[in-house]
């Protein structure tokens, strides 16, 4: 909150109330060291500081996977209403805190609308409890009508934050008090009731800063109490000529709290101000960041510590879409990253994806694209019983400027609508011959119990890798190329020899197709590994080829599809027998928006025809180098053609 501290002075008060608060846990904002190893992410609440301004005060969440690169969740917009959860209309500095049961989260918020109500006063703070971080409970608590007595002449109530009392099993609420008839800025507490609907007792001083002081934030470290907050210094006639971040510390949470009067932030000597300092300890480091926001300025920044005294003198910057203003992180699990994504979006992908063995993300296609955490390509499709797979390419990240592409991803449905994602089961390092270094377009078939993926790799050639599941993990079967560009005898260019597909006919026998500009194909051997045979190219009129060929079958006619001119459509052919002659039918697939490249993959999956590829469709920085799988139906006509491609963005319902 943008406030001043005041020029009174307070004798600090101590009540029975704070005598029974003597305790030394391990513990450090309520996470014990168990939980913490668990925690692979962090989760930012904040409200805005730009945007409409009755859009401003209200709670957002961000997730990060290393606590410097920040992306807001639900697009920046509000995850819960002010209007809902507020008397005023509004919430600012909200605190989020984990509670000793790992399934039990705290927030509490200051209840003030100031673009609409000012700054004068505010009545009170929010509090609020969840035991899974998306669905909230709130109390509204107003001093001046629950505490008439001592309350009944509060103007601020700023900033609260929570600390639990290991020793007493109770969360101590705190926050910065000022009196309409007294300029100074102290801390009351008060621990929360059971529920964490309300107080146990009436608030008491907790602590009270020489000059005053506002965003306080407790830490506790090797059996000593830090509380952080935003202090001054004073001349002898009590002008402020100087303020920033401060500590006291202390052996016990009542006190007496020993006020550190050197200053913190980078920016006390400065004409920068900053205020609603917040720390926390990076996951399974022995290092805290201390972050504070630069009200005047726009900009949030922060510093490091590994003892909680002595912090690093250059600051650092947050890389984020969105300008948070007062707010604190937790650490949270990747489970809880996964649920937050499931809500609201935004979640990293790093939380997202399966690493372990094991590990599955589960999640729900919401139209096309169906999968948005990854940037994905190059589909290839399997149907085995009830499950489809879904093999893809795997653009490295947005905004690219060209093909950067180092492993696969794999995926599987079973209604098309809710998918399950695997950890990668093959990167391009796992053939170590492929010297491109580049994790091409792929198909996977099963034959004989065993799964083979067929992967290119742009110029080092076509290789097979093997599994005996659907999922892998996978290894090169062969320790070589399968093809390389020696096979492409009509072909000149180095990515010749790309884009394999492979198909099993109803007679047993293997066929690959490949290329790009020219298409080849040729018999595989039943062991899968070894071309059986003469190479031939596919030749007929009207035939443009560019590259990703496919073939399935539908009444006894072979259908081969294929990207034509560039940048690319998908059209198909029809002939009676995979070896042709094919007869060129027409345009299949349109240009994919904002790709210039398309790749398809055609299945029957539960009686339903699939048309599977990818476009540059994700917000915002999809692109031609960095693409998206998407699902609409096909349909076959009576006399054998197909129905034009409609791509929708709704999807498969």
């Amino acid at each position: 909150m943008t406030k001043s501290s005041s020029h009174v002075s307070k004798t600090l008060l101590g009540t029975l109330f704070f005598f029974c608060l003597l305790f030394h846990p391990p513990y450090i904002r309520g996470q014990s060291q168990t939980q913490e190893s668990k925690f692979e992410g962090y989760l930012f609440a904040y409200f805005e500081g730009t945007g409409k301004g009755e859009q401003q005060e209200q709670l957002r969440f961000a997730v990060s996977a290393d606590a410097v690169n920040w992306t807001a969740l639900n697009g920046n917009r509000p995850i819960l209403a002010s209007s809902a959860i507020s008397q005023t209309g509004g919430i600012r500095d909200p605190h989020i805190y984990r509670g000793e049961n790992e399934d039990s989260f705290y927030m509490v918020a200051t209840d003030m609308f100031t673009k609409k109500n000012g700054w004068d006063t505010n009545p009170g703070i929010i509090l609020m409890k969840s035991d899974d971080l998306l669905d909230w409970k709130h109390s509204i608590l107003d001093l001046a009508k629950l505490y008439p007595k001592r309350f009944g002449n509060v103007k601020w109530v700023w900033a609260p934050q929570v600390f639990y009392n290991h020793k007493v099993g109770k969360y101590l609420v705190y926050f910065t008090v000022r009196f309409h008839d007294d300029d100074k800025l102290d801390f009351y507490g008060a621990y929360a009731n059971k529920d964490f609907t309300g107080f146990e007792k009436e608030p008491t001083l907790l602590f009270s800063p020489k000059f005053g002081g506002i965003d306080g934030d407790i830490i506790y470290k090797n059996g000593l109490y830090h509380f952080f907050y935003k202090g001054n210094t004073k001349d002898a006639e009590g002008k402020e000529f100087k303020n920033g971040i401060q500590q006291a510390t202390s052996k016990s949470l009542k006190g007496p709290w020993k006020e550190d009067f050197t200053y913190l932030d980078a920016y006390a000597d400065t004409s920068i101000v900053v205020e609603g300092s917040s720390v926390f300890k990076l996951n399974g480091r022995d290092e805290y960041i201390l972050m504070y926001d630069l009200y005047a300025d726009g900009r949030y920044e922060f510093q490091r510590s590994t003892d909680l005294f002595d912090f690093t003198t250059e600051t650092e910057s947050f890389n984020k879409n969105f300008h948070p203003r007062h707010g604190s992180v937790i650490g949270i699990t990747k489970q809880e990253a996964r649920r937050l994504h499931a809500k609201w979006g935004g979640v990293p992908t790093a939380l997202l994806q399966p690493l372990e063995k094991g590990d599955r993300y589960h999640f729900e296609a919401k139209g096309n694209p169906i999968i948005t955490h990854h940037y994905t390509a190059d589909p290839a499709a399997l149907v085995q019983g009830d499950t489809l797979w879904l093999y893809a390419g795997h653009d490295f990240a947005g905004g690219q400027r060209g093909y950067k592409m180092k492993d696969w991803l794999v995926f599987s449905t079973t209604d098309m609508k809710n998918w399950t994602e695997y950890p990668v089961p093959m990167k391009i390092t796992d053939f170590s011959w492929a010297k491109s270094g580049d994790a091409f377009a792929a198909d996977m078939v099963k034959r004989d119990g065993k799964y083979y993926w067929y992967i290119s790799t742009n110029w080092s050639g076509i290789g097979v890798a093997v599994s005996d599941r659907p999922e892998g993990p996978f290894k090169d079967a062969l320790g070589k190329p399968l093809l390389t560009n020696d096979d492409c005898f009509a072909s000149t260019h180095s990515w010749a020899c790309i884009d394999p597909a492979v198909f099993i006919d109803d007679d047993g026998q293997a066929w690959v197709f490949w290329g790009n500009r020219e298409c080849y194909y040729a018999k595989l051997k039943d062991n899968m590994i070894e071309i059986d045979g003469e190479i031939k190219q596919v030749a007929f009129d009207g035939f443009s080829f560019t590259e990703a060929p496919w073939i399935h079958t539908y009444n006894g006619k072979y259908y081969l599809t294929y990207a034509t001119e560039f940048p690319e459509k998908i059209a198909y052919a029809t002939a009676d027998n995979i070896e042709g002659p094919y007869e060129y039918k027409g345009i299949l697939n349109e240009i994919a928006g904002n790709s210039n490249t398309n790749h398809q993959a055609i299945v029957q999956f539960k009686g339903d025809w699939y048309f599977i590829y990818h476009n540059g469709g994700i917000n915002t920085d999809g692109g031609s180098y960095s693409r998206s799988i998407c699902i609409d139906r096909l349909y076959h006509n009576d006399d054998g053609t197909i129905k034009r491609i409609v791509m929708t963005t709704e999807g498969v319902q």
